[in-house]
């Protein structure tokens, strides 16, 4: 239950009136003449749509009967922002196509923040020191390499710079977050937080080093192809602070590509939430859940969109999230110049760190909203040979098997004041952008926020095809198991068991279309 007298749920009451109740979410709608509706979406300065705006969206996103071609627009899946495919490493480092002039600037800028190494303190380089004192990357780039995805260890020699542990414990009840339904208490643990870092500046001492280890698992298909599965057993090795707690609970994360996150993040709430289906009323399988988040940019409950679990709102909360995380970089959002460090650990937590002189964070209000407008317009390339026979044949398998129930093509974005670039875009990301269960083989048994410990939210497609070329890798998956897309979908459990059963026991000619198209995306 809510407690709809706490003080913060009442501050929501007073901003989203009249309030409508979707699921287990209390969100809200208000409505001008009853042709127009303003979602509550408060990250967005948002222009309402009209009943026939309304209508003609309905049609554009409608799913696809016919394979005989591409459809109109396709081409293009982020819309005006869309990229060229360029055949480089840098495919996933452009700009949106329609960024205006001025904002150019501040996208090479947030670039240059983006891809800057931090230093510990003291350092006469004051404007990029503060790094740790535990830490897991020196800069956002080096985990979201060529922004990009990231990659588990491939020996024992490598590092896991762009793969890391979270954890958390069970919480009591009392934890939870009240104005959240079936929210899920978590606590961090007493000793080594909620991340666990692998390295640390001089005279401190790193968490930990990740330990991972591989059974490998036959899986023979119907035409008597076989593709072996590796099951990963993580450890939390060399613990630099003693012992964990016992009830600890891990989940593996390797960085996700960076494209096309600012139109994900200017789809309305409402689309995302008309999807969802907690109770399978429809009977065909597939649920859908949201998660609901706290916002510490707007001090209420948020619709969660981003991380592997949907466990935040905003690009702009993420970005600080990753920074006190990630690098231990303090942030007007989360000011701890100790970053993720906790109360265990003295020595972290009264070492010098960069908020000195003048500054009261170490990246401030305006280098945090650098990176979140770099990160909100990180370009989707076009897509490739979406003619080919082979490409448009693998689309109709696609559609015909169900991955669209929870893959949806397509989305219309916000009418944005603020934003051009993510402005009324038809985009096609492949994300319903909501929770499902997964399965036992994928999950990680820790929740976040309303996430169970089965659940994750559906990943977008778009860029797939390209992650060999820009990561120089095929891992998929949120720990990076999968070798490649085949393997990713014979993960598949839960939720999807009968489309990755479909796909086991198609015939060898329709299942390689189907990887051509996904490649094609």
């Amino acid at each position: 239950m809510r407690n709809l007298k706490h003080p913060k749920w009442m501050k929501l009451s007073n901003l989203l009136v009249p309030s409508l109740v979707v699921g287990t979410i209390l969100l809200a709608e208000q409505s001008t003449g009853g042709s127009q509706w303003s979602l509550g979406d408060p990250h967005l300065n948002v222009v309402s749509r009209t009943a026939n705006e309304a209508t003609r969206i309905t049609a554009v996103t409608a799913l696809a009967v016919d394979f005989a071609a591409h459809q109109q627009f396709e081409a293009r899946p982020a819309g005006a922002a869309t990229a060229r495919a360029i055949q480089t490493a840098d495919a996933f480092s452009q700009p949106s196509a329609n960024i205006p002039f001025a904002g150019e600037l501040d996208f090479k800028v947030g670039n240059g923040l983006f891809r800057k190494l931090w230093v510990s303190s003291p350092s006469s380089t004051l404007a990029s020191d503060g790094l740790g004192p535990l830490y897991n990357a020196r800069s956002c780039q080096r985990c979201h390499i060529k922004d990009g995805r990231g990659h588990p260890p491939e020996n024992a020699e490598d590092n896991a710079v762009s793969m890391f542990l979270r954890v958390s414990i069970p919480g009591p009840d009392d934890a939870a977050i009240l104005e959240i339904a079936d929210y899920i208490a978590t606590l961090p643990d007493p000793t080594y937080g909620t991340q666990l870092q692998d390295f640390a500046v001089q005279g401190h001492a790193s968490e930990y080093r990740l330990g991972i280890t591989y059974e490998e698992e036959r899986i023979v298909l119907a035409d008597g192809s076989e593709v072996s599965l590796r099951h990963p057993t993580y450890t939390a090795d060399n613990l630099g602070y003693g012992p964990l707690h016992p009830d600890a609970m891990f989940s593996p994360r390797v960085a996700p590509q960076m494209i096309g996150l600012g139109l994900l993040e200017a789809i309305p709430a409402a689309d995302i939430l008309s999807a969802a289906d907690p109770d399978d009323l429809d009977g065909d399988g597939i649920s859908g859940r949201p998660n609901v988040v706290w916002s510490y940019e707007f001090d209420q409950p948020m619709l969660g969109r981003f991380g592997l679990k949907a466990g935040s709102p905003t690009i702009r909360q993420q970005s600080a999230e990753a920074f006190r995380g990630d690098i231990g970089i303090s942030s007007p959002l989360f000011p701890s110049g100790a970053g993720e460090c906790t109360g265990a650990q003295s020595a972290c937590q009264t070492a010098i760190h960069g908020d000195g002189d003048d500054r009261l964070t170490e990246i401030d209000d305006v280098g945090l909203d650098l990176v979140t407008f770099y990160s909100r317009n990180l370009a989707v390339p076009a897509r490739r040979n979406m003619d080919d026979p082979a490409v448009l044949r693998g689309k109709q398998v696609f559609y015909e098997t169900g991955c669209t129930s929870c893959h949806r093509p397509s989305f219309v974005t916000h009418r944005l004041e603020d934003r051009p670039e993510q402005s009324f875009q038809l985009i096609w990301p492949y994300t319903d952008m909501l929770l499902h269960d997964m399965g036992p083989a994928l999950a990680d048994n820790r929740p976040e926020a309303r996430a169970t410990g089965r659940e994750w939210r559906t990943p977008p497609l778009w860029g797939i095809g390209l992650t060999e070329q820009v990561s120089g890798h095929t891992y998929f998956l949120h720990d990076g198991r999968a070798r490649s897309l085949l393997e990713a979908i014979l993960w598949h459990g839960g939720e999807a068991q009968r489309q990755r059963d479909a796909v086991v026991e198609m015939r060898t000619s329709d299942r390689d279309a189907l990887i051509t198209y996904l490649e094609s995306l």
